[in-house]
Order: structure tokens, then C-alpha cells, then sequence
């Protein structure tokens, strides 16, 4: 058993505590990895504002980090002790009827337990003053050390700077592969992108690599315009500034509507404005952001009879195992931006003040 630091979620809308904790070995099947570095990401902060269904507490929340495996247990033979690993908050095990299609990356193999806040075999591996802690995506990556299931690892190249892949492990992949993956963004094509953070910044740099001419950001917080046109937007606009709906406004400007809109905010008032935003018999709406629990779209059915898609990503339809390890060398290869999305590196007693920061805005 390992004892170390990790930010405890204990209830609802408090403050993350940095406690002792023990970590037990891994099972058959599991991997210890020694967590390096961490991003925060809205869905750790949706969780731990209570409004999460499936959130269980106490948890250590975390699904945005890379590490050094520790230690493994029996059976697995894809890593070993000292390999440079992303945990994967959507596994891959290869075998389940989702992994061998090729039309979604969503392992169903453990969700029903890793929603659970457990491990495969149905238990925890953390416990703190004496209490089991849950676990959180498959990942808990808030932990100096945390257990994770072998099939929810990647391995990737040991000279990444781990500080700055983390972020491959969720945010930047799904903003990235909602534009290259699921809507198959085109050259020349002209895009809309709602929300400028993170995700947002990560769809934009999708677009510009796929040779889209037109990409325009649009956000409420001007602060972020100067970052979006580093990132390929060609334009940035405020919903605020126009007395008409948004989607008016973009129809206006590009003739109808544009080729491909991704919604990165989980707003599902912005959802309908960026599909109404699409043009005529082909336009295509990602939503990437996650709306809360119990929130319904809508539109009129006009919309998608004349011609337009409404889908949705997760993890931007990376198939994980086999894909993070290669965003990891597109990007040490200088393919796709990383370094750009860090704003802050902060200590890891500081982990709420991070919270501040990204509620903030900043």
C-alpha cells in the first residue's frame, strides 16, 4: 500500500482537501501510476458541484493526467513498471461489439462499474481516514498515485513532457477530433465554433489543420478572442452585440448559414442556435460540450428535414488506446499545438485556486 497526496472531494460544493491517502496495489489486470501532472476540466468541476447524477462521494476526481507506471498487476502485458502513460477516461479493450466497430470509440467494457466510482472488480483502491474513497471516470488522476484498469492506458513516448501531454487526455483530443473526426471538417469549408475555451481553442486548430477558410469564434468573453485567432479563427464574435439570435446574425454573414458548427459549452440554448446556424441541405452541428443532467434539445423538425446533421462526440471519436499515443507524436513532431492551451502551472496544494481560475475564465 502506497500513502500519498490527493485532493478528496467530500461532499458536494466544497472545496477539494488535500489528505493522506492510501493507495492499495493493483489487481489482476490494473496499473499504479505515479501521476506527474494534472489539467482540470468543467466536467471534474460539474461533478463536484453536486449536479452530477452519477457522482459519488468521497472521490478523487481527476481524468486529465500522465504518470509513470509504478507497478501492474497479474495478467497485464501492455505496460510495464517505468513506461510513460496517459489514463484513459474511455478505455479501449479491443473486444467488446463497440471496440470492433469503427464507427464509435465508446468501450463499454467497464462502464457500468467505472460509473459506479469502481473498479472493474467492484471495489476501491483508495481509502482515506479510514473510508473508501470512489474512484472518478476510471482515472482519479487528482492522486499522487492512482489505480487505473489496463485497458483504460496508453502507453506513449517516455520523452513527452508530461506536464503538457496531460492535456491530451481529455480536452484538447476532443476538441481536435470533433473537427477531424466527427465532422470531418473540409477544405475551404467555413465553421462556427461556440465557446472559446479550451475545447473550443482545440476545435479551431482542427479546422485550420483540416484547410477550413473560415472559422469563426464566438464567446461572450472578448478576453478570449486574441487566443482563438492564434489558434486559426479568422474572426471572433459576441452573441451580446446584436439585438437578433445568434444564428441569425451568422446566417447572415456567410450566405446562408456555415458548412459546420460545434457547440463546446453544454448550453442547450446555444446547441439549437449552432445548428440553426448550418446551412441549408448540408451544414453539420457537433455538440462536444456537456449539458447537465436532465436537459432536452430542441428545433424545429424543419430544420433537419431540409437537410441538416445534428451529432455528437465523445472524446472526439478517438478510438483511445491506439490514437492518444499518436496524438502524443503529432504533437512532438509540432503537428498539433499543445503548449498554447497552458495558462497557469500551478503546485498541486494550489488545485482549488485552479478551479478559480478556469471558473473565472482566465
Amino acid at each position: 500500500v502506497i500513502k500519498c497526496k490527493a485532493a478528496v472531494a467530500w461532499e458536494a460544493g466544497k472545496p477539494l482537501s488535500i489528505e493522506e491517502v492510501e493507495v492499495a496495489p493493483p489487481q489482476a489486470h490494473e496499473v499504479r501510476i505515479k501521476i506527474v501532472a494534472t489539467a482540470v476540466c468543467h466536467t471534474d468541476a460539474y461533478t463536484l458541484s453536486g449536479a452530477d447524477p452519477e457522482g459519488c462521494f468521497p472521490v478523487i476526481l481527476g481524468h486529465e493526467g500522465a504518470g509513470i507506471v509504478e507497478s501492474v498487476g497479474e495478467g497485464v502485458t501492455k505496460v510495464k513498471k517505468g513506461d510513460t502513460v496517459i489514463p484513459l477516461y474511455i478505455p479501449q479493450c479491443g473486444e467488446c461489439k463497440f471496440c470492433k466497430n469503427p464507427k464509435t470509440n465508446l468501450c463499454q467494457k467497464i462502464r457500468i462499474t467505472q460509473g459506479k466510482g469502481l473498479m472493474p472488480d467492484g471495489t476501491s483502491r483508495f481509502t482515506c481516514k479510514g473510508k473508501q474513497v470512489f474512484h472518478f471516470m476510471g482515472t482519479s488522476t487528482f492522486s499522487e498515485y492512482t489505480v487505473v484498469a489496463d485497458i483504460s492506458v496508453a502507453k506513449i513516448e517516455a520523452a513527452a513532457p508530461l506536464d503538457k501531454v496531460c492535456l491530451l487526455g481529455c480536452g484538447i483530443s476532443t476538441g481536435y477530433g470533433a473537427a477531424v473526426n466527427t465532422a470531418k471538417v473540409e477544405p475551404g469549408s467555413t465553421c462556427a465554433v461556440f465557446g472559446l475555451g479550451g475545447v473550443g481553442l482545440a476545435v479551431i486548430m482542427g479546422c485550420k489543420i483540416a484547410g477550413a477558410s473560415r472559422i469563426i469564434g464566438i464567446d461572450i468573453n472578448k478576453d478570449k478572442y486574441a487566443k482563438a485567432k492564434e489558434f486559426g479563427a479568422t474572426e471572433c464574435i459576441s452573441p451580446q452585440d446584436s439585438k437578433k439570435p445568434i444564428q441569425e446574425v451568422l446566417v447572415e454573414m456567410t450566405d446562408g448559414g456555415v458548412d459546420y458548427s460545434f457547440e463546446c459549452i453544454g448550453n442547450v440554448g446555444v446547441m439549437r442556435a449552432a445548428l440553426e446556424a448550418c446551412h441549408k441541405g448540408w451544414g453539420v452541428s457537433v455538440i462536444v460540450g456537456v449539458a447537465a443532467a436532465g436537459q432536452e434539445i430542441s428545433t424545429r423538425p424543419f430544420q433537419l428535414v431540409t437537410g441538416r446533421t445534428w451529432k455528437g462526440t465523445a472524446f472526439g471519436g478517438w478510438k483511445s488506446v491506439d490514437n492518444v499515443p499518436k496524438l502524443v507524436t503529432d504533437y512532438m513532431s509540432k503537428k498539433i499545438k499543445v503548449d498554447e492551451f497552458v495558462t497557469h502551472t500551478l503546485p498541486f496544494d494550489k488545485i482549488n485556486e485552479a478551479f478559480e481560475l478556469m471558473h473565472s475564465g482566465k
